[in-house]
């Protein structure tokens, strides 16, 4: 007797192989059989006849271990087929925090990346170091949980508020060295890091994990290489910019250390803002290069543009580097209309939008929102409404102005209640990503699921890959569509019994009409758990999203079932 027999669907099984039209049947949580399964009796059957039949997504780039304290679906993943999450990215994790630092932990999260504080205040703080916590969440989770332990934490621990000024003494390297170690026991994914130059806290302190040297990074390498399994998460300095030859070279060093595969993001450069076409051929070189010396180095790659509306009198976070603007952003409304309307004031804007910060040292480095992406998204003003639609640089090219003039018109014409659409979505990065996807060593998709409130944080970039790459574009075989989105970042993770359907392996499973799949429409709503605004996509063609054989989302809505865990690596 099966618990649950999922029928007559097209299984493809993540192993990359062509699918074919059998059955699963499902016991305690694991994959029992994969075949005809004819009259064999089991406790529930799902009928998916015209339906894929696939291994669980798994998305290697998140940070819901905050959210999934008081969320444990987090449906803006789960209802496009993500069954595990991999959180605790960019040297952020949530533990281990002492009790007196929650506030401080609290805020980085805010800041860098874009989560409410509000929200925050939800995190059920029952832990204080790595392994309380992930012992914390034991059957409270609908979706799997992955975790690294983030850099920025363990330095806090170990050097309180001194991380933020100094680099660390060979006693407190030992000290975080210990603490991966002790976290890898406890089935920690790996330790993660950033040393990018737009993650500062809200005092415009970097975070902690940017003081640290490269001799500090090696030591925490060398305690993952204790163990050598799971990965290391690690942006260096120059990922915003496009990464270096050194820190190439720093890289495939760690994961030679590590005996694990390193997972960075950069290798485009400006934030993934501009298309790589100058670096992609010495970024292929250098991943070709890391995998020969059996030191292998994966890169992040997000198949779905960033993009979110705002308005001048709600603000942005999107101008942290150019200083200029961003004080704008946050000044109140009747000194931001008095600096738009003054010509002194619109000429230092100007000048400031066209020389963006690029020096780590003065703060963020993050990329404004480019001209020929950003639109004119509503308005009520009637001298707006032939505007609709247009970007700046067509509104700019039509009128003789600088974009940033049409810009500030056409927001003062709305009294700054103008609705501006911004992406980072060119004609050259998407024809370039139709190339770059299709390196080995790339992981395809990923989100930062759990940050960045004013904007769509990517949550449903598995419907739109399989809808826009698979479907549309054709650039993948169904077989391989899958096979990138489930088997190869479990292997990447070290996760070895999930992302493929067979028997023994976990019991995550995605169903989905392949005529219809695709992310629907994404709107800010409200949050069902803590009420704060969010973007979300409800999918369209999305059957069910199944844990351990039981049905955490189905037919667009949650369930109560609780059956996630936390995975390790093995």
């Amino acid at each position: 007797m099966y618990d649950l027999k999922i029928s007559g669907g097209l299984v493809v099984d993540g192993t990359g192989v062509p699918g074919r039209h059998v059955d699963v049947g499902i016991v305690d949580g694991r994959v029992a059989d994969v075949g005809r399964l004819g009259a064999e009796g089991a406790r529930r059957t799902i009928d998916a006849e015209g339906m894929v039949v696939a291994p669980g997504i798994i998305d290697a780039h998140t940070h819901y271990d905050p959210q999934l304290t008081w969320d444990p679906v987090c449906d803006t993943s789960a209802l496009h087929g993500v069954t595990t999450v991999a959180a605790g990215n960019c040297g952020f994790s949530v533990a281990p925090c002492r009790a007196e630092d929650r506030g401080y932990i609290a805020q980085m999260f805010a800041r860098v990346e874009g989560m409410d504080l509000a929200a925050l205040d939800n995190v059920a703080w029952e832990f204080e170091t790595f392994e309380e916590f992930l012992a914390s969440r034991s059957g409270t989770l609908g979706i799997n949980l992955g975790m690294y332990l983030g850099h920025s934490a363990i330095r806090r621990w170990v050097l309180g508020d001194e991380a933020h000024e100094r680099g660390a003494t060979q006693g407190e390297i030992e000290a975080m060295a210990s603490m991966v170690d002790v976290a890898m026991k406890a089935g920690a994914l790996g330790f993660s890091s950033s040393q990018a130059p737009t993650h500062l806290d809200l005092a415009d302190r970097p975070v902690p994990s940017r003081l640290a040297s490269l001799d500090e990074m090696r030591a925490l390498a060398d305690a993952v290489g204790q163990h050598g399994r799971g990965s290391i998460a690690y942006a260096p300095e120059s990922a915003v910019e496009g990464i270096s030859p050194d820190d190439r070279e720093f890289l495939i060093e760690l994961a030679r250390r590590g005996g694990v595969p390193v997972v960075t993001q950069g290798l485009g450069g400006r934030s993934k803002v501009d298309a790589p076409t100058e670096t992609w051929r010495e970024s292929r070189s250098f991943l070709d290069r890391s995998a020969e010396q059996g030191s292998p180095v994966y890169s992040l790659l997000m198949t779905r543009a960033l993009n979110g509306p705002f308005t001048l009198i709600g603000g942005t976070s999107r101008y942290q580097g150019v200083p200029l603007w961003n004080e704008l952003m946050t000044v109140d409304l009747t000194e931001r209309r008095r600096r738009i309307l003054d010509s002194g004031e619109r000429d230092r804007l100007r000048n400031a939008i066209d020389h963006p910060n690029l020096d780590p040292a003065k703060g963020s480095t993050l990329p404004p929102p480019i001209w020929e992406s950003l639109q004119l998204l509503e308005s009520g003003a009637a001298a707006n409404q032939p505007l609709i639609g247009r970007t700046m640089t067509e509104i700019a090219e039509a009128t003789g102005k600088h974009p940033a003039d049409a810009f500030f018109d056409a927001a003062v014409a709305d009294d700054l209640a103008a609705v501006f659409h911004w992406s980072n979505e060119t004609p050259a990065w998407r024809a370039l990503l139709k190339d770059v996807q299709r390196h080995p060593q790339m992981i395809v998709g990923v989100s930062d699921g759990g940050a960045h409130l004013d904007f769509d944080d990517g949550a449903e970039w598995s419907s739109h890959f399989l809808a826009t790459w698979w479907r549309a574009e054709q650039v993948w075989r169904l077989e391989e569509a899958v096979r990138l989105i489930t088997a190869v970042p479990a292997a990447v993770l070290g996760l070895t019994d999930r992302g493929i359907l067979a028997p023994g392996m976990a019991a995550d499973v995605f169903i989905f009409d392949p005529e219809e799949i695709g992310p629907g429409t994404c709107r800010v709503e409200s949050d069902p758990v803590v009420g704060v605004k969010r973007f979300r996509a409800v999918p369209k063609g999305a059957r069910a999203t199944i844990v351990a054989g039981q049905a955490v989302v189905e037919d667009g809505a949650r369930t109560e079932a609780r059956p996630g865990r936390v995975v390790r690596p093995r």
